[in-house]
């Protein structure tokens, strides 16, 4: 008597396009523009909402890039499974590589962050308690399988919501309660011609980017969603839409309470003290435990798709499949992917600054974003029968826009990006003997 061969174990679709929607609106946060503000109307000189618009833009090229690959590829993956698909298996490699860097030192800022955020809510509490804590509290939220993440991702949206519209509300009282207020004052937070220069609003574009970094997570859950093909592409332009008029508000809003002529008593923490004026007290501290829950689930998203890079990468035997193209039999996720970016974030908590980490943040996410933008124009107009203007057009600007946009990056991030490139190519090397084997196996199935 023949028994029935067993199935193997595959990632599981329950994803819907609304829970796609709020996963990626929690991969980016919701709150996206507030740590950063500071920082970005420092460089645009002010031009805040005008940078994020900016940005937005050149995000949805990128976006549409993934989503056309994505009906391409439905697997799992993500910018690493396209460049080796369509341009080059060795390149597509060292675009993942280098987007682990990006997947990795995420969660291990937002645990900085986190850490240090709490111990300032609770003075004289240790750090290394409170790293630890988030540390297990990331690796416990996506240990449970995809399900239950979804869920955490849509109270944690609830939640951040009602601040927003609470931020936004007494925004709204506060400044239609300034004197003499004039047109220009509505305008001004768009164009100031007293502070515009090409030049700052150039650099505070290229900050601004950092509001929407995270929306390519979508894309590595291909294979754990309904009707791919479709709904991966409409939750990534969506993301990013959603995202970019949110945002736009959001700091519109803040400009409009505390105009960019008058300095803040710290520019790191600069939308809390917005947050402040326009609400009191109260609000200071409820926004201060709203942006930590946003870095909470930021960190989670992060982790969540890192884990699938990897099991992407591990299926693909362009690392040790052993390990990483693991998937725990029940909850049909890469748990010891999990784990491992873990145990990362834990030994980098104690190893490295917030600021480092937020320098190499951008190495490997613009290296991703170039290469999908080429894939996408390889694939629809040098290679597809439709060589429609938009399959050259649109991917090509957006390509163009992201390598201008690392060519951009510090010294510091750009050698660091370049040490762990380097080490990718060691790896590489020793696997395939000098890369005279293949350095990826595409026999595995792209899943159904």
């Amino acid at each position: 008597m023949s028994s029935k061969p067993a199935e193997p174990v595959r990632l599981s679709r329950t994803l819907g396009l609304f829970q796609l929607l709020i996963m990626g609106v929690i991969m980016v946060q919701p709150t996206a523009p507030m740590p950063p503000f500071g920082a970005i109307s420092a460089g645009a000189n002010g031009h805040v909402v005008t940078t994020v618009l900016i940005a937005m833009f050149a995000m949805l090229l990128t976006a549409l890039s993934y989503g056309r690959m994505a009906r391409a590829y439905p697997s799992a993956g993500s910018a690493y499974t396209y460049v080796a698909r369509e341009i080059h298996p060795a390149l597509g490699y060292l675009t993942g590589w280098s987007m682990l860097l990006d997947y990795v030192v995420n969660p291990l800022i937002c645990t900085i962050w986190c850490a240090r955020a709490t111990m300032g809510l609770f003075p004289g509490t240790p750090y290394w308690f409170w790293a630890l804590a988030f540390v297990i509290l990331f690796t416990g939220m996506n240990l449970r399988g995809i399900q239950a993440t979804a869920r955490t991702n849509e109270l944690l949206t609830l939640a951040m919501g009602v601040v927003i519209l609470w931020m936004l509300g007494v925004s709204a009282r506060y400044i239609f309660a300034l004197p003499q207020l004039s047109g220009s004052d509505f305008i001004r937070p768009f164009y100031d011609p007293a502070r515009f220069t090409w030049g700052s609003i150039s650099n505070g574009a290229s900050i601004a980017v950092l509001t929407y970094i995270g929306f390519d997570g979508i894309s590595t859950l291909s294979e754990e969603v309904h009707d791919p093909r479709r709904n991966i592409l409409r939750a990534m332009v969506g993301t990013c839409l959603i995202i970019g008029v949110l945002s736009a508000i959001e700091v519109y809003a803040a400009q409009m309470v505390w105009p960019a002529s008058q300095p803040y008593p710290d520019s790191d923490t600069a939308y809390i003290h917005i947050a402040g004026r326009a609400g009191g007290r109260i609000l200071f501290q409820v926004m201060s435990w709203t942006l930590v829950v946003a870095t909470i689930g930021s960190a989670s998203g992060a982790m969540l798709a890192g884990a699938r890079l990897l099991y992407g990468m591990g299926r693909d035997n362009a690392i040790p499949k052993a390990f990483f193209g693991y998937l725990h039999p029940v909850r049909r996720i890469p748990s010891r992917n999990v784990l491992l970016i873990g145990v990362l974030c834990a030994v980098g908590a104690f190893a490295m600054s917030y600021q480092t980490g937020a320098e190499l943040l951008n190495f490997g996410a613009l290296i991703g974003f170039t290469g999908v933008n080429v894939s996408s124009l390889v694939h629809y107009y040098m290679r597809g029968r439709d060589r429609h203007w938009s399959h050259l057009v649109l991917p090509a600007v957006g390509g163009l826009v992201c390598l201008y946009l690392w060519l951009s990056l510090s010294v510091l991030a750009k050698t660091a990006g370049a040490i762990w490139l380097i080490a990718g190519v060691a790896y590489g090397a020793w696997k395939t003997s000098g890369f005279k084997k293949n350095m990826i196996d595409f026999d595995a199935p792209l899943g159904e």
